[in-house]
């Protein structure tokens, strides 16, 4: 009785990990924010109250989908993948599509504002689980994952176009990630990794200001007003917060010398806040949701279940290393959120829904014997 109770319960260790990622987001919003709050809309609580309803709101819905029997969710994912494609389709719409800083990557209706590219990683998750688990057969060939690879790039090629390269370099990781994890094997992995990994300098080269950003990756002082700004600022902070941090709220970059620093380089501020033991403690608790999830997958009995839960897993944790190496500076500097901390509501409602998704898996899944889908 009480191993079938435990069952029921799901793996709340996972699930109190998110929350609690989620809930210090809501902190470091604030903190990050409210200076650049009160000076643009008088009031310093602007961004923190926005996240709070995204928290909210984010926090309902990984709650109820845990309670839906994930199996369910076979059925809707080719439409997933078809809406994606259609939402960020509609980005490219006069009218629909909102611009910001030379990009066009939201539709804003009234006051609501999506970003489609968002939804699309998990409409990529939803319609490759299905299709695989249908005839796991299949990924034995490279015809067999070729709808997996179309689907992907389709969103990528929409992505790109926006422009969001940073996205769609992660979409690209999830894409080959998803393959890789349904077991292909490694002669199909390098026939579609080989040209991913070609296509990005590709990618880059055909975009001035994108080889302006990698001259400042290389070298931003040699544009410390320009190019290189961000990026400086962004070390500054890191910098600055040594190994303990100047304390929380005392981040001295968030004074509007930091472009950013609530979204896309609010890792600088914890760092420049809490220190190096600080961020050490905070992707000590990502790398336990990671951990927790790709376990839950392989404690997974069914094919479904499992590419459900290792894909959600993986496009988390990939986000995650691609922000930490962008504001550390280890690769060129791109706009890419971290999961459940940096402000915006589309990120953090749709990754606390993917990761009750996963906690639904852990309640839902029959057996605990590990599984071995692998043909490498």
């Amino acid at each position: 009785m009480k191993k079938s109770r435990n069952k029921s319960l799901g793996d709340l260790p996972f699930a109190i990990a998110v929350v609690c990622i989620a809930a210090f987001g809501l902190l470091a919003v604030y903190s990050a924010s409210s200076y650049n709050a009160e000076v643009q809309y008088g009031d310093k609580f602007y961004f923190f109250k926005k996240q709070l309803v995204g928290f909210l709101l984010g926090l309902g819905a990984m709650i109820g989908v845990s309670f839906v029997d994930y199996r369910k969710l076979k059925k809707i994912g080719l439409p997933a993948l078809i809406v994606s494609l259609i939402l960020l389709a509609l980005v490219f719409v006069p009218g629909l599509g909102k611009t910001n800083y030379g990009a066009t990557r939201w539709i804003g209706v009234g006051g609501l504002t999506i970003q489609p590219s968002e939804l699309a990683k998990y409409g990529l998750i939803l319609f490759a689980a299905g299709y695989f688990s249908k005839n796991p057969a299949r990924m034995r060939s490279f015809r067999g994952i070729l709808p997996v690879l179309i689907a992907g790039l389709s969103i990528c090629v929409l992505v790109i176009l926006e422009p969001n390269m940073s996205v769609t370099v992660c979409i690209g990781m999830i894409m080959v990630g998803l393959i890789f994890l349904s077991g292909t094997s490694w002669k199909n992995l390098f026939a579609i990794g080989v040209p991913v990994l070609l296509l990005i300098p590709a990618l880059i080269f055909a975009e001035p200001y994108r080889l302006k950003r990698l001259s400042a990756f290389m070298n931003p002082w040699a544009s410390p007003k320009d190019e290189g700004y961000q990026l400086i600022q962004s070390l500054y902070a890191l910098g600055n917060g040594g190994m303990f941090g100047v304390g929380l709220f005392n981040s001295r970059q968030k004074f509007r010398f930091l472009p950013f620093s609530e979204s896309d380089f609010i890792l600088s501020v914890i760092g420049e806040e809490t220190g190096f033991f600080g961020v050490l403690a905070l992707f000590l608790v990502i790398g336990f949701v990671i951990w927790r999830g790709f376990k839950i997958a392989r404690s997974c009995n069914d094919f479904y279940g499992y590419m459900l839960a290792a894909g959600i897993t993986l496009a988390f944790a990939a986000q995650c290393a691609l922000n930490a190496l962008v504001v550390s500076g280890c690769i060129p500097p791109t706009g890419l959120p971290l999961p459940l901390i940096s402000a915006g509501n589309t990120s953090l409602i749709v990754t606390m829904t993917g990761m009750g998704i996963v906690f639904g898996i852990s309640r839902h899944k029959k057996g605990d014997k590990n599984i071995r889908y692998t043909t490498r």
